[in-house]
């Protein structure tokens, strides 16, 4: 086994420059030509580190942001949906039917959707907003929600 090079003040100097300079240990030993474990020795012994704590929940932090704001775009897709969906509720409504005997296309206008069509697309409003108010939820307004959850189910007949 040879023996261990003694590190020098010039050599300490270079690890604290490298690492001011934002190099990791890996790449301060190449440029060295020292080892890894001895580098991390060095910094040690000056109060340096090598941990990238701070750096990885820094983008913690963005990521988590980045998503928020995509939920919030979400949710204001699936609130356009509901609003979309409930202007359909007691709006004209086309009807179309494909068969018979001589496998005919017949549409029909009806003044609004059938009383299940209706029940259908309340469904569709009620689904579009819960899960809206579930990615975003709205601030300190229980009053408002508890409405709007006492209307949409009066408008599904009570369930």
């Amino acid at each position: 086994m040879g023996t261990a090079k003694p590190v020098t003040d010039e050599e300490r100097e270079r690890v604290r420059q490298l690492h001011a300079e934002g190099k990791g240990r890996n790449e301060i030993a190449e440029i060295l030509g020292r080892g890894g474990r001895t580098i991390s020795t060095i910094a040690k012994s000056l109060g340096l580190s090598f941990s990238r704590a701070a750096e990885v929940q820094q983008a913690t932090e963005i990521r988590k942001a980045d998503l928020a704001d995509r939920r919030a775009a979400l949710a204001q897709r699936l609130q356009d949906v509901a609003e979309r969906e409930l202007e359909k509720v007691n709006a004209p409504h086309t009807y179309f039917d494909w068969g018979g005997k001589d496998h005919d296309f017949d549409t029909y206008d009806a003044p609004e959707p059938t009383p299940s069509d209706k029940r259908a697309l309340l469904g569709v409003v009620a689904t579009a907003v819960d899960r809206s108010l579930k990615l975003a939820p709205p601030e300190q307004d229980t009053e408002g929600l508890a409405a709007v959850d006492a209307w949409l189910k009066g408008m599904m007949g009570g369930t």
